[in-house]
């Protein structure tokens, strides 16, 4: 009988996952000042906390990367988070009830800054923007919140959304309109492109690429716009010919890799996935009869938890069958660099891959996205995350008894900081930002299942 209740709350909670609505108590965690730490960094690197923001998100990889402009007038990456918790699939969010959390370029206004979030602090990301409504996509209030649980949103943990709503908070205090949100499936690597070549989303993915090869060629907020149902950013004539020349290159590695023997693969989740960090602590707290029990500290530490028995094991990766691919090589490689059609509202599986005709200019439009920002892929300003960020190691240290905490989690609480989430409500009921002004400084591997065609 409490199992079926215990599974029944954990269904609730799902459901009730990004339905954000404002908590009804007066709180100032919203107030919170970036930790010590991140200061001395962005000083470091020549930033200050006035300095205007962008944020980039992966999907695959479950990071969430944070970017500062600096004196020289080039953004620059100040700090990469670990996502706790998305959901879905890798592929943008079709409609209302998909589970799907959103891929493409946003802007985050002060009016959707909600810092009586349920889940700690959030922020909306817009979704659905102009793209998504050119093709009539539905659902809303996908957020990037606390807590460890989603349905269509990114969920940071309280710790990483109180330091990222911080940066944020400030920047727009200072003066910045609005920051950009970029939501990528994957980093933008030449492997990561043929390794999914033959994904149905493959078009749309290869769009987004444009938009975070003109971040990665200018380190600058290249204007988004929306033309017949494509993205496109209005850049001046000698960008545009750097970012053509890096395409081509790209496309080369593309190619050389299919060549060498990279294959199709599709990954499939059991719903969404999180950062390498957070499957390790929850890998072995399996219970009886293979459920996944999360028990009182791993909540204190990480908040809900949404459907934690898809996560421990990660997705898995079906290899595609490779035979074509494999004897037409320099046709798939062709076909990679020329196809640009616009994708389709849902998807459907490629049946073969052809060489496409060149694609024709692009054509101006005044259909702003209001994004003012792309992404960077493979940026080379920070390793690849292989150790947990300042101010997370507590997370993962299972010794620690309930009651018992760190200097980081005593600062915390002193600072505003939840110790620990608070309960999910349905509905939302954002309220508008009120910037802060004068804040003080302070201190398995996966299973390869053969598909045939």
């Amino acid at each position: 009988m409490m199992k079926r209740f215990a599974m029944a709350a954990s269904l609730t909670l799902a459901l009730a996952a990004c339905q954000d609505e404002s908590f009804t108590r007066s709180s100032t965690r919203h107030l919170a000042p970036i930790p010590a730490a991140t200061m001395a960094l962005m000083a470091e690197k020549g930033m200050s906390r006035s300095d205007p923001i962008l944020v980039r998100s992966y999907k695959k990889e479950a990071e969430m990367e944070v970017w500062k402009k600096g004196s020289n007038g080039r953004y620059a990456l100040l700090k990469t988070y670990p996502i706790c918790r998305w959901s879905g699939q890798l592929g943008p969010k079709v409609k209302e009830g998909d589970r799907q959390a959103p891929e493409g370029f946003y802007t985050i206004t002060p009016a959707q800054m909600n810092p009586n979030s349920a889940y700690y602090l959030s922020f909306n990301t817009g979704f659905p923007n102009a793209y998504d409504r050119s093709f009539g996509r539905t659902g809303g209030d996908l957020m990037v919140h606390g807590s460890c649980s989603s349905r269509g949103c990114f969920a940071m943990t309280d710790q990483n959304i109180a330091e990222i709503y911080a940066l944020a908070r400030d920047a727009l205090s200072a003066g910045q309109r609005g920051f950009q949100f970029q939501s990528y499936p994957f980093r933008m690597t030449a492997k990561n492109l043929a390794q999914h070549r033959l994904d149905p989303n493959i078009a749309f993915w290869k769009n987004l690429k444009e938009g975070s090869d003109t971040f990665e060629i200018t380190r600058d907020e290249p204007r988004v716009l929306v033309t017949e149902h494509r993205y496109t950013f209005n850049v001046d004539p000698s960008v545009a010919s750097a970012v053509a020349q890096k395409t081509q290159q790209d496309e080369r590695d593309v190619a050389e890799l299919i060549s060498s023997g990279v294959k199709p693969i599709r990954l499939v989740y059991n719903d969404g996935g999180s950062h390498e960090s957070f499957r390790t602590a929850l890998a072995d707290v399996t219970g009886g009869e293979g459920s996944l029990v999360v028990d009182s500290r791993m909540r204190n530490r990480f908040g809900a938890v949404s459907r934690p028995e898809g996560l421990a094991s990660g997705p898995i990766e079906i290899a595609m069958d490779g035979t074509d691919t494999g004897r037409a090589v320099s046709t798939t490689a062709l076909a990679y660099a020329a196809a640009r059609p616009a994708p389709a509202a849902v998807p459907a599986p490629l049946p073969e891959v052809k060489v496409a005709a060149a694609p024709a200019a692009p054509v101006r439009s005044t259909d702003t996205t209001g994004a003012t920002g792309a992404t960077a892929s493979g940026s080379t300003d920070a390793p690849f995350y292989k150790s947990m960020l300042t101010g997370i190691t507590g997370f993962f240290d299972r010794s620690r008894e309930p009651g018992t905490e760190s200097e980081t989690e005593t600062a915390q609480a002193s600072s505003g900081f939840s110790t620990a989430p608070l309960p999910p409500q349905r509905g939302l009921a954002t309220k508008a930002f009120q910037p802060v002004p004068n804040l003080q400084k302070r201190a398995q591997a996966p299973v390869a299942i053969a598909v045939a065609n």
